[in-house]
């Protein structure tokens, strides 16, 4: 997986409590709380990146013998 990156994030002290007792209510931290929400947010728009698949592997010559 890839590094994560971090940012500040300012919120209204109304809405970080908010979201911390979301958390709780789910057993998450609120990090994991807000990476859900936006996660979430980004499926439901349709705006996740498309994902390519795993390069497929090219069968070697000779069954893999020298």
């Amino acid at each position: 997986m890839a590094e994560k990156k971090s940012f500040l994030l300012r919120l209204p002290p109304e809405l970080l409590e908010d979201l911390n007792r979301w958390a709780a209510d789910e057993l998450r931290s609120l990090n994991g709380q807000i990476e859900y929400l936006l996660r979430d947010a980004v499926r439901k728009r349709g705006r996740e990146r498309k994902r390519t698949e795993p390069e497929a592997k090219e069968p070697e010559e000779n069954g893999g013998r020298l």
